[in-house]
């Protein structure tokens, strides 16, 4: 199965769908979320799905209702104009990697394969993780494992990292292993290589400038949703497959200068937050909006 969506009838439930709305699934992948909030709409409701990733299309569902936009939902109002749309009732995003990228051995996304360091989720982009890995100076190295990764031995891990460099490029996951590996803390080697794998992946795929452009745009009230007049904004819902992921996109709120890591300052203070939980080890973030 290509994606097994996290928490879907609670998130779902969460968008509180109105059978003629507009909705906005940002990362469509194998088409779960979607696919439930069809189900709650009526033959005048529409939903936009977007995913980057080319192997979602073999998941596009045939439903007249359903428009899916092989792009970043950073472009998310581009096309809503382009098909017509200026308003939404619901955002949903499920944010991170889909276990079939995770599962696809070719795409590099995990360390249990041997392959190329890639990582793109937009395959026609050029960035890849062994740009990041053989380009990027010694500073942009350590501010990506430190600040989307957590990892605490940055400077050490970064220094090995450019001393190998510097003898044979870095293409391969098992070369890069061999690599890092005396600074891999004994018995977390797993836990170690999944933040050192984050941190890459987020870079190669901008995920966290997407997540800005859009907490940008919904900084002032009214910028994006029904009733403006009345200041009901759309309902924008975030889940985080790993609650690791809280920690990057917490430091937005941080970097844009709010004062605040709160949850409501992640899309902009028109939202407030009604619902944070953590359930076996998923994060889960429910911005509603205010009636």
């Amino acid at each position: 199965e290509y994606h097994v969506p996290v928490l879907l009838k609670e998130s779902v439930d969460g968008l509180d769908i109105r059978q003629g709305g507009v909705y906005l699934d940002l990362t469509f992948g194998g088409g779960g979320h979607s696919g439930e909030i069809l189900k709650r709409l009526d033959a005048e409701g529409c939903l936009l799905g977007f995913d980057q990733d080319e192997d979602a299309l073999a998941n596009v569902p045939e439903d007249d209702r359903f428009i899916f936009v092989n792009h970043n939902f950073r472009y998310l109002r581009n096309f809503m104009r382009y098909y017509g749309y200026e308003e939404a009732d619901g955002i949903l995003a499920d944010l991170g990697v889909s276990s079939h990228e995770f599962d696809e051995a070719g795409r590099g996304f995990s360390f249990r394969f041997e392959a190329e360091l890639d990582m793109r989720m937009n395959q026609r982009s050029k960035l890849t993780a062994a740009t990041v890995l053989n380009t990027y100076d010694a500073e942009q190295l350590t501010a990506i494992f430190r600040n989307y990764g957590e990892v605490e031995n940055a400077r050490r891990l970064v220094d090995l990292i450019v001393k190998a460099r510097a003898n044979q490029e870095i293409k391969t996951s098992e070369a890069f292993y061999q690599i890092i590996l005396p600074c891999i803390p004994k018995l977390k080697e797993k836990k170690y290589l999944a933040k050192v794998y984050q941190a890459l992946r987020i870079e190669v795929n901008g995920e966290l400038e997407a997540l800005e452009e859009e907490r940008r745009r919904q900084k002032k009230p009214g910028a994006f949703g029904r009733g403006t007049a009345s200041n009901e904004m759309c309902t924008f819902l975030i889940v985080n497959i790993s609650s690791l992921q809280l920690i990057p996109i917490n430091m937005i709120a941080y970097r844009s200068q709010y004062g605040s890591v709160s949850p409501s300052a992640i899309v902009g203070p028109a939202l407030a937050a009604t619902a944070v939980s953590t359930l076996t080890g998923v994060a889960y973030c429910l911005l509603k909006r205010r009636r």
